[in-house]
């Protein structure tokens, strides 16, 4: 038997709403990789629910890393999700560094929907630019890919040869791989998959039920980092991502008593991965 494979994952953790680490270290640990989880701040509830408490862990992380480097931990793969500040981007930048032979995995959160979050900075965008060059993968959403690329936020018309420029020019900054989520087009949603090597794109995608869930996203860029770690080709990753998250949030819809800041029944379908 090969050696696990070992992801540090760095994300917030909250009580309800299954998003970010409560997620993460099923799905991956479903998928036969270590999760080693690095939480940057813990809440009560996740931010869409009407209230919530929040710790901000940005003081431990530091030392967190730290240790970790002591204990000589070797991760095959860095996953990041959300960062709350350009600070605690910074330290993911030093974790990176003290692992060059480890693969990133970016997902770049700043913005859904044509708009910023509100939390960020303009020097929040400058710092996740220069972590995002120093990631292997990326996966941000529309909205996300124009913020990175200097274009305008709120454009969501490409057509296929826009979307194969924007996705070269994000490849340009670093990653080789890039995976622009969510893309609406007509009744369907996809994801739009490029790989440097090949200078091309292909797109994955579902009809769109028009339901929108907490944690999909985060659901879907654990299990993409999981799969990549164990040495899939990327469509692969990415179809099985797809796939997992249509059954659930189906699944969720039918059961007809749900709250999309709940998240989805993804537990139901864990064995699913377990097949991989």
């Amino acid at each position: 038997m090969s050696k696990q494979k070992k992801i540090a994952c760095i994300n917030d953790i909250s009580g309800l709403g299954k998003c970010s680490l409560t997620v993460a270290i099923p799905i991956i640990s479903a998928l036969k990789c270590q999760c080693c989880p690095l939480p940057t701040s813990v809440l009560s509830s996740q931010t869409g629910y009407p209230k919530f408490s929040f710790v901000d862990l940005t003081d431990s992380i530091e030392e967190y890393i730290d240790i970790w480097q002591e204990l000589r931990a070797n991760f095959d793969t860095i996953y990041s999700g959300f960062l709350g500040s350009s600070r605690q981007i910074k330290l993911v930048e030093n974790l990176i560094k003290n692992n060059p032979d480890s693969f990133v995995i970016v997902d770049p959160v700043l913005a859904d929907n044509g708009k910023m979050f509100p939390i960020f900075t303009d020097e929040d965008v400058v710092e996740m630019r220069e972590l995002v060059t120093m990631a292997d993968l990326i996966t941000p959403n529309i909205t996300e890919a124009n913020l990175l690329s200097g274009r305008k936020i709120d454009n969501f018309d490409y057509k296929e040869e826009d979307l194969l420029e924007l996705c070269r020019d994000l490849s340009k900054t670093g990653p080789s791989y890039v995976i622009i989520t969510g893309f609406e087009e007509k009744d369907s949603i996809y994801n739009i998959c490029y790989d440097r090597r090949q200078d091309s794109i292909s797109k994955i995608g579902v009809p769109f039920n028009r339901v929108s869930f907490s944690g999909t996203g985060d659901i879907f860029t654990s299990i993409v980092s999981a799969l990549i770690t164990r040495g899939f080709e990327l469509e692969k990753c990415v179809s099985a991502a797809v796939d997992f998250i249509y059954k659930s949030v189906n699944y969720t819809v039918e059961s007809g008593d749900f709250d999309r800041n709940d998240g989805i029944l993804f537990e139901y379908f864990l064995d699913n991965l377990t097949q991989i």
